[in-house]
């Protein structure tokens, strides 16, 4: 089988490229979430997306790049910086409940768990370097944005954290609980109640959170 030249990736064009662009993704998210990495082929997104296996190497040069774009464009559709957005003037409790909630939310949906699958299956395959990918667009960025609003907060006298790093963690660990555990092993009995246990759960892990950290 031949190769297909490495081509350096072009930027955003034409719509016309911008919208081939967006169908690439797409269609590579699908195939990801369902074949795995190792199972997802150039051809076949180019398949799926209805374009070229040139069209997609012009885009993204390599399946590395291909997928690290699907997942950061991901995540940031889904969780944007502004959902780390401080507001001065507004109780740090609702700054952090607004947070937990989106976020686990997120953390916790069926198709961002499928996600999640994949990526393990690839790890236990010996493909660790796309776990490493996901941790540094998904968790990593957003740990580095929780930090940035936690020292806002620290700055503003709301909050009173000596480790400010150590306390972000403590916050994405505080909120989800064993509540992903449970959806990554399909332990939930009913979807309804997981929700419903999910948000009082987040709920819950501000609450600790802030006995722990509010001034005294």
């Amino acid at each position: 089988m031949s190769s297909i030249p490495q081509t350096k990736p072009q930027g955003p064009g034409r719509p016309k490229d911008m919208e081939k662009r967006a169908a690439i993704l797409e269609a590579a998210k699908a195939l990801f979430i369902r074949n795995a990495f190792a199972g997802t082929s150039m051809d076949a997104v180019a398949a799926e997306a209805g374009v070229s296996k040139l069209t997609v190497y012009s885009h993204f040069g390599d399946k590395d790049n291909l997928f690290r774009e699907v997942i950061r464009a991901r995540i940031q559709d889904l969780l944007p910086e502004d959902t780390y957005q401080y507001v001065a003037g507004e109780d740090i409790r609702v700054t952090l409940e607004r947070i937990a909630l989106h976020h686990v939310r997120l953390d916790c949906d069926v198709q961002n768990v499928g996600t999640f699958r994949a990526i393990l299956s690839d790890c236990r395959q010996g493909n660790p370097r796309y776990g490493k990918l996901l941790w540094e667009e998904g968790p990593e960025r957003g740990n580095a944005l929780m930090k940035r609003l936690l020292q806002q907060a620290v700055d503003e006298g709301k909050l009173d954290i000596a480790n400010v790093s150590r306390a972000a963690g403590q916050f994405i660990s505080l909120i989800k609980g064993e509540m992903l555990l449970r959806r990554m092993f399909g332990c939930e009995e009913c979807a309804q109640s997981y929700t419903a246990e999910l948000e009082q759960t987040a709920r819950d892990g501000v609450d600790m959170f802030l006995r722990a950290y509010l001034p005294r």
